[in-house]
């Protein structure tokens, strides 16, 4: 540390926090830091950082705090845990609603990516990050965490050539297991990467969802075959924008294919079912770096005696089985199983019990 580097911290929000460490960890390469204004105006209109490289998010830091460029910060977590550094390179002002226009497709305050970006403000500050340590997780999530050059390294000594990862918030039902294991016959692995972040608000708590993962790797996945990770990242809710930023991220760490499934990264009505699929067409994958992998909606068919899309059921509407999230919740709230075509019964009684202690 430089002898004239003045004495300025900041404790970081839980958002921004969750940007700090999947830079430090490696997750969102290339960048090294927080973005600037030159970053922002490319990556809010071309998907593309300044450099050209593919980057559909701005991840910038919102604070007041009053510094200088060639300021270096000391950086803590919401928790107070010290991280590092930022080197302060540019200080400017965002156009928050501009972004939300563009990056998420509304101004709606009722989005909650939106209205997160609203609630941080527009001054920003930016420039690249020295890390000390990364922020602290329950031992649920620390026994299955590992940085993007590790997982990669993990994958290699397997002997995996094809990797396809499986990005969720929420618990494995009959349908994404049935995906995911449609996907693990054309690859050598699967990879689960749920996010462990900042999520809305009635999402169910993250070490729940991993003991919901674990159980169902125990008694439904070739152990040799699947690996479980964490993505210590925050949820943004951009639909097709998030899809490939998720891409991104799983080609970090070691994905060489991406499941991207309906409703992909979405909140409410805002984006259409299968938009997060169509937004790769307009992308080099080349380019990319990893290769989405484009599923339809998936559910129980009575007639087919088993899970199917619309491309491989020709049955009718009343032969299918299906269960909105909200009409799930309303069934463990009451200590109700949901049927054991949408769910695995060990997954089932995990969320029943949690549902009993809230």
């Amino acid at each position: 540390m430089s002898e004239t580097m003045t004495e300025l911290s900041l404790t970081l929000s839980e958002r921004h926090t969750a940007d700090f460490e999947m830079i430090g960890n490696g997750g969102f390469a290339p960048l090294t830091g927080f973005q600037g204004s030159a970053d922002w105006e490319r990556v809010c209109a071309e998907m593309r950082t300044a450099d050209g490289d593919y980057w559909p998010i701005p991840i910038t830091l919102a604070t007041e705090l009053e510094c200088e460029v060639g300021d270096v910060v000391a950086l803590s977590s919401d928790e107070g845990k010290q991280l590092g550094r930022i080197k302060v390179e540019e200080i400017w002002e965002r156009d928050a609603k501009s972004e939300a226009e563009r990056v998420y497709g509304t101004t709606d305050e009722a989005h909650p990516g939106v209205a997160a970006i609203y609630e941080e403000g527009n001054r920003c500050i930016a420039g690249p990050i020295e890390v000390d340590a990364l922020p602290d997780h329950e031992e649920a999530f620390m026994r299955r965490y590992k940085t993007a050059a590790e997982h990669k390294a993990d994958f290699e000594a397997r002997g995996w050539k094809k990797i396809v990862a499986f990005q969720t918030r929420n618990p494995i039902h009959r349908a994404h297991e049935y995906l995911t294991k449609a996907a693990l016959e054309t690859c050598d692995g699967l990879f689960i990467h749920p996010l462990i972040g900042k999520t809305k608000a009635g999402d169910i708590p993250a070490d729940v969802r991993m003991r919901c993962y674990e159980v169902l790797m125990e008694n439904y996945y070739p152990n040799d075959r699947v690996v479980l990770g964490v993505k210590p990242a925050k949820m943004h809710y951009a639909g097709p924008r998030e899809a490939v930023l998720h891409a991104i991220v799983r080609r970090n760490y070691g994905a060489t294919h991406f499941i991207v499934g309906r409703d992909h990264a979405g909140a409410g009505d805002y984006y259409g079912t299968y938009d997060a699929q169509k937004i790769f067409d307009e992308i080099d994958i080349d380019e990319l770096g990893i290769e989405p992998l484009m599923f339809e909606h998936t559910f129980w068919c009575n007639e087919c005696e088993g899970l199917a899309s619309n491309k491989t059921c020709p049955h009718d509407q009343d032969a299918r089985l299906f269960l909105s999230g909200t009409k799930v919740r309303e069934m463990l709230g009451n200590g109700e199983r949901p049927p054991h075509e949408f769910s695995r019964d060990e997954v089932a009684d995990i969320l029943i019990d949690a549902y009993k202690e809230d």
